[in-house]
């Protein structure tokens, strides 16, 4: 029986290995005085444009936004004054502008400004995400009001949006590359390899003492680890099994992140993966424990439902499936899934196969998959791992997803009806979400998102496996990191890299 009560901190982050001796290891940009570091990634950014999604958690380096994530997930404000004030409806929210800010190239930051980024916004690809957005009105040079359809109690969240100048977004076609208010400026970007970032001297805050960030681009978990070996990297993001290798290695240091991650396999609606049964069969057959303990290298912690562990005021504890072969095997039986040729069941003629794509690279996403498909083949159910470029990331795959501060962004999209990935669809859960969204009383905004998980365990749309801990492999050349809740993906603009441009040389 699994352990019901998961008692989750909010913000893991340790250190592993022991103080260096002697001095800092030179950095692997060569400079002597710690002013660049070099760092790698495994996702490079389609567009360095929030109005493209770019740092949907704000933290965007080249952008501010009006506000900004501190690194106990509470929101601080930025480009505002002061934080955003609800009306007593709740259906507008009136931000006050910091004065004296100039965008990178000198312009003044207004009110203007933000206006004509959120009409950008409610225009193009990121709609959705402001959905409840009727517009955005200028009161005067430094005063903005959001008005809303209904009361939305996350709103402030989205403002972490950054802001783009007035100017560039009047113009035909956008500038590239765009300027912001951030800390930095990109001085450099090599498609598909790199880019370089540049210290704003103008910033409002104060020019960050790391004056050049060079941004790899390294898909693959195994390349990116050798490069650290080779001492080409201040940091990098690594799985957690590749990590470990550094952990008596003089001059890093391993840092582990809890992360709202939520790794689950999506099981689209169609006659095998769609089938009610096999997707319960499936649920209770995996063996999740086992796949922490393993893919995970113990770093991370088990998960039944789409909701994150790290925002525990909305988890539902009693919300678990039990690791129960006999009963899988049950439910397949009586659902008319019957043994067939070669260990495959059968029902009405079709076998219960199906393929499994995860991203070429990702090694966490393999072991998963793997993992998995073994414990389908118990049942007699035939999953195929296969690794596959991004493009192609569709039907059954290994998906994660999640959002650190709120329900809402991460979860409506991708299960509500309307939206669903897998074309997945239940009236509770659709209820719950609309609840979730609208309610502005914390209480019933948690019972709503309880009572989604209460009816996901019996019409699940995927089997959500694992919450993995993020890890981090880092020069211990600087000064000034903090740990945060990390967000589903780890870039460079979130993680371990947030706060980059508080960070001094040692």
């Amino acid at each position: 029986m699994p352990n019901k009560f998961r008692v989750v901190a909010p913000l893991l982050a340790v250190t592993l290995v022991g103080a260096c001796t002697g001095d800092p290891t030179p950095p692997a940009s060569g400079d002597p005085d710690g002013t660049s570091l070099v760092l790698a990634v495994a996702e490079e950014p389609a567009a360095l444009n929030p109005l493209a999604g770019y740092a949907p958690d704000g933290a965007a380096k080249i952008f501010d936004g009006l506000v900004e994530h501190a690194s106990n997930r509470s929101l601080r404000p930025a480009l505002a004054n002061d934080l955003p004030e609800p009306s007593a409806d709740g259906r507008s929210w009136t931000v006050r502008l910091r004065p004296g800010v100039t965008f990178s190239d000198g312009t003044p930051f207004e009110a203007q400004d933000v206006v004509a980024t959120y009409q950008a916004a409610l225009n193009g690809e990121i709609r959705e995400r402001f959905a409840m957005l009727t517009g955005v009105t200028a009161l005067d040079a430094f005063t903005v009001r959001f008005d809303l359809t209904a009361p939305y109690a996350p709103f402030p969240e989205l403002l972490v949006l950054g802001i783009l100048p007035s100017e560039a977004l009047a113009a035909p076609e956008l500038p590239d590359p765009l300027v912001g208010t951030g800390p930095y400026r990109l001085a450099e970007w090599n498609r598909g390899t790199s880019m370089v970032l540049e210290a704003n001297e103008s910033y409002y805050a104060g020019a960050p003492a790391i004056t050049k960030v060079t941004v790899e681009f390294i898909p693959d978990d195994e390349t990116r680890a050798a490069r650290l070996r080779e001492g080409k990297l201040d940091g990098a993001a690594l799985p957690p099994e590749l990590a470990n290798e550094f952990e008596n290695t003089d001059g890093l240091q391993l840092v582990a992140h809890s992360a709202s991650d939520v790794r689950a396999i999506v099981l689209p609606t169609g006659p095998v993966t769609g089938d009610p049964a096999l997707r319960l069969a499936l649920n209770h057959a995996v063996d999740r424990e086992a796949m922490v303990a393993g893919t995970l290298a113990g770093r991370g912690s088990v998960a039944y439902t789409p909701m994150p562990d790290v925002l525990a005021e909305f988890v539902e504890p009693d919300a678990t499936y039990d690791h129960d072969l006999t009963q899988a095997l049950d439910l397949l039986a009586t659902a008319g899934w019957v043994p067939g040729a070669g260990g495959i069941r059968t029902k009405n003629g079709q076998l219960a196969q199906f393929t499994v794509r995860y991203l070429d690279g990702d090694s966490i996403a393999a072991g998963l998959a793997e993992a998995f498909a073994n414990d389908a083949r118990a049942l007699g159910v035939q999953v195929d791992p296969a690794a596959v470029p991004a493009d192609q990331l569709t039907g059954p795959v290994v998906m994660g997803f999640g959002n650190p501060f709120d329900p809402d962004p991460a979860l409506y999209p991708l299960l509500h009806s309307s939206t669903a990935v897998g074309a997945y669809a239940d009236a509770t859960v659709d209820s719950a979400l609309v609840t979730g969204r609208a309610a502005t009383d914390p209480a019933q905004r948690a019972t709503a998102y309880r009572r989604l998980q209460r009816a996901w365990l019996n019409a699940p749309g995927m089997v959500v496996l694992a919450e993995p801990e993020h890890t981090y492999v880092m020069r211990e050349s600087w000064d000034g990191y903090e740990p945060v809740v990390d967000a589903a993906r780890a870039d460079f603009t979130w993680g371990a890299w947030w706060n980059l441009q508080t960070w001094t040389p040692r």
